[in-house]
């Protein structure tokens, strides 16, 4: 029986309507310039808003070649539902406003049957945005071909676990037919976020965002999960996919696939200049195979 999760954030985090949506998608994807490349296995973007994160994704997304691919895991983080592990979807279809994508339920039942994934219900998946920010995207940029999505909801997930996890699904990133499509902001700065990290010598404050980001972002490309955490617990950086991009890391590291993440973006939602301003990072990145 077809179980639906709705577009639920369609007509507030971005247009309902179809038409509009295609072409905003399309501009910033052509705007970007970046060539398809069927080496490109993975990418990391923002879930924000269209109007703040919609062109710095496009950085991401336009790396896909949909040629060979045929299934898209989601790696996305948990806003509001409280969880030590991953949670897989009980929904059999996720629709967006350019059309359905179908969940995988072969794979998924697969990963049900390690013991390791919780099943998340509807309310929680349909209230989640970090995924569902990343499908108008995949629909559009997979238009006419047949991809199936296993989406991957990543809780609070303490190390070792990231590390199991990462064990677990490594094997998928070994199949070219998969891709990998990893969901995080990063610095969430400001006293609304509970977090106003300054280095001065850095001068204004969003430069001191931007060096503290561009460190995380350098980490992240040297494949390093340790290093990584590391650095989280260093700077306590509010980047709120941590969990989602350990796991990945983690997969990278534990596959046969050598496969290199590099940064093709970064922008900020404003420039902080006092301690009463407030802003989002995003950042892009496209994981590919080197040769």
């Amino acid at each position: 029986m077809e179980k639906i999760r709705r577009a639920s954030h369609a007509g507030s985090w971005y247009t309902d309507n179809a038409n509009k949506l295609g072409e905003e998608l399309d501009g910033w994807l052509r705007e970007t310039g970046l060539a398809k490349s069927p080496d490109v296995r993975g990418v990391i973007a923002p879930h924000a808003g269209y109007s703040y994160s919609g062109r710095a994704a496009a950085y991401a997304f336009g790396n896909i070649d949909p040629t060979n691919i045929s299934r898209v895991f989601l790696l996305g983080p948990s806003h509001h539902y409280y969880t030590p592990k991953c949670a897989l979807s009980r929904a059999t279809v996720y629709k967006t406003p350019l059309g359905d994508l179908p969940i995988d339920l072969e794979v998924n039942e697969e990963l049900q049957a390690t013991g390791k994934f919780e099943l998340m219900d509807l309310r929680v998946d349909e209230a989640e945005h970090s995924m569902e920010m990343h499908l108008p995207y995949l629909a559009k940029v997979f238009h006419g071909y047949p991809v199936k999505i296993v989406p991957i909801l990543v809780g609070a997930v303490n190390s070792e676990n990231e590390a199991m996890y990462g064990k677990l699904l490594a094997k998928y990133v070994d199949d070219p037919k998969n891709f990998f499509s990893v969901s995080s902001d990063f610095c969430h700065w400001g006293s609304r976020f509970n977090y106003t990290y300054y280095d001065r010598k850095y001068g204004a404050i969003y430069k001191s965002i931007e060096a503290l980001d561009k460190m995380g972002m350098e980490i992240v490309e040297t494949g390093d999960p340790y290093k990584f955490k590391q650095y989280l617990s260093e700077f306590d950086n509010t980047i709120c996919g941590r969990h989602p991009i350990s796991v990945f890391l983690h997969m990278l590291r534990n596959c046969s696939t050598k496969i290199k993440i590099n940064f093709l973006r970064y922008e900020q939602s404003s420039q902080c200049k006092t301690m009463r301003d407030s802003s989002v990072s995003y950042a892009s990145a496209a994981a590919k195979v080197e040769g």
